[in-house]
């Protein structure tokens, strides 16, 4: 079998034409597959020795060859793209041929394309869920690291980007820990569903060969095998809930983002970034644009565009496998990368900025983010939350004419507006308490917090 020889030419009688070649061929993007081709392969040669097609000794000689190319490739996998092979699967075979002879082309005995390329991909994105868990781990250590240092640094809380209570950094970064561990979760929920083996489903409908496939499914350390042949090999709802998961999880990082961006403007200023994230302008010489927070933020679109694309690819597929399915692997490829590839830079980022403490306090300090725990003080003196809320509302609009804080007003002011008012109302408006204030199970109380970052600390180090 020479390299231009296709594994399916018996049929024809004429070459295909040079531009359908082209278009075609999958060889540019499904080559990272090549280890993974080769790991299958591998397992089922064994399972062909096991069912006596193939003999120890050929057996032997097969699985060698398969090695040495793994070896290849892994010294330099571009090698791959010097090939006019069809695609990686042709390119293994097409190699091992080169090595081996003529045993070679006993390989595929009893397998088809269908069930290997499923196969290889599910193996490639076993591999990467893996990486992808890691790197979410690290993203909540990360984050839990800046918590403790940022513990008591209070900051504005915000709701419709309007200061609203006063919370700390420590509490900002504890609440995005809780949005990478339900992208972890989701991963390992995806795993499990994953994790189920379609090699020797053949084309559609199972394979003459005698194979024990549970076996060979554990020798590639799958849970089990596929239950359904015509299901197996059509099968790219593990693609779906990996680009949904990553869809999901780049909307958290856009997130954070958008707030680092914010936090980092000439307005807020509560954080500085590194210049090794950040760029300037070519024409303002005075410019620290935070380009790479940006870049997350944009690059998330192409994430969902992903999501959508392999949605539309899908939907209005017959069972079972159909050329449209070769379109997975680059929609899919493009969007781990840019998840990995963000979670990297999120990190470093993290590692490298720093929080602007006094210009946090300050902004925490405006707005009359304490109003809230007004309210509540009158409520303890026993009036109904509905008539506290009204009252501290006219106070704030008094407190706004006069240009100050709450704490700021005499308590004449306060007891204009109702008698319950007290000179131990100034303890309840102090920033401090109105932050420990929060004691309920979730809340920016201190000692919460310290517990919440030991809890998180445990949970990292069990996994």
């Amino acid at each position: 079998m020479n390299k231009n020889e296709k594994l399916w030419g018996g049929r024809f009688n004429k070459i295909s034409h040079p531009l359908f070649e082209k278009f075609n061929n999958s060889l540019s993007q499904d080559y990272f597959l090549a280890k993974y081709d080769i790991l299958g392969s591998i397992a089922w040669s064994n399972s062909l020795l096991e069912c006596h097609i193939l003999t120890k000794k050929e057996n032997l000689k097969i699985v060698n060859g398969l090695k040495e190319i793994l070896e290849e490739i892994n010294i330099n996998n571009h090698i791959i793209l010097n090939s006019s092979a069809e695609d990686i699967h042709s390119w293994v075979e097409i190699k091992l041929i080169e090595k081996i002879g003529k045993l070679g082309k006993k390989l595929h005995t009893g397998r088809s394309r269908n069930d290997q390329v499923t196969t290889s991909l599910k193996l490639w994105c076993r591999k990467n869920i893996d990486d992808l868990i890691n790197l979410l781990q690290e993203i909540q250590y990360t984050l839990v690291l800046q918590a403790k240092i940022s513990i008591e640094y209070i900051m504005p809380g915000y709701t419709h980007l309007q200061r609203a209570q006063p919370i700390t950094f420590s509490y900002w970064c504890l609440a995005y820990i809780e949005m990478f561990k339900r992208d972890e979760s989701r991963l390992k929920d995806a795993l499990l569903r994953l994790n189920i083996s379609p090699l020797g489903s053949g084309a559609l409908s199972g394979t003459f060969c005698n194979i024990d496939r549970d076996k060979l499914a554990l020798n590639m350390g799958f849970l089990s095998s596929t239950e359904n042949s015509l299901d197996a090999v059509s099968d790219r709802d593990y693609v779906l809930e990996l680009l949904s998961s990553a869809s999901i999880s780049m909307m958290h990082l856009s997130r954070f983002s958008e707030d680092l961006i914010f936090f980092n403007s000439g307005e807020a200023n509560f954080i500085e970034l590194s210049d090794f994230f950040t760029s300037g302008s070519s024409l303002m010489p005075q410019k620290k644009n935070p380009d790479a927070l940006e870049l997350i933020r944009g690059k998330t679109g192409r994430v969902y565009g992903s999501l959508i694309s392999m949605l539309v690819v899908l939907k209005g597929l017959p069972l079972s496998y159909n050329k449209d399915m070769q379109e997975d692997k680059e929609i899919l490829f493009s969007a781990i990368n840019i998840w990995k590839m963000s979670l990297k830079i999120a990190i470093l980022i993290i590692q490298t900025l720093k929080v602007n403490f006094k210009n946090c306090f300050i902004s925490a300090k405006k707005g009359y983010a304490n109003s809230t725990e007004l309210t509540d003080y009158l409520v303890s003196k026993g009036v109904n939350f509905r008539k506290a809320h009204y009252i501290v509302g006219k106070i704030v609009l008094e407190a706004i004419k006069k240009d100050c804080t709450l704490e700021e007003l005499n308590i004449s002011i306060f007891k204009k507006y109702h008698s319950s008012f007290d000179n131990d109302l100034y303890d309840k408006l102090d920033i401090f308490t109105c932050i420990n204030s929060k004691k309920s199970k979730g809340g920016v109380n201190i000692n919460r917090i310290l517990n919440h970052i030991l809890k998180i600390k445990k949970q990292l180090y069990q996994n």
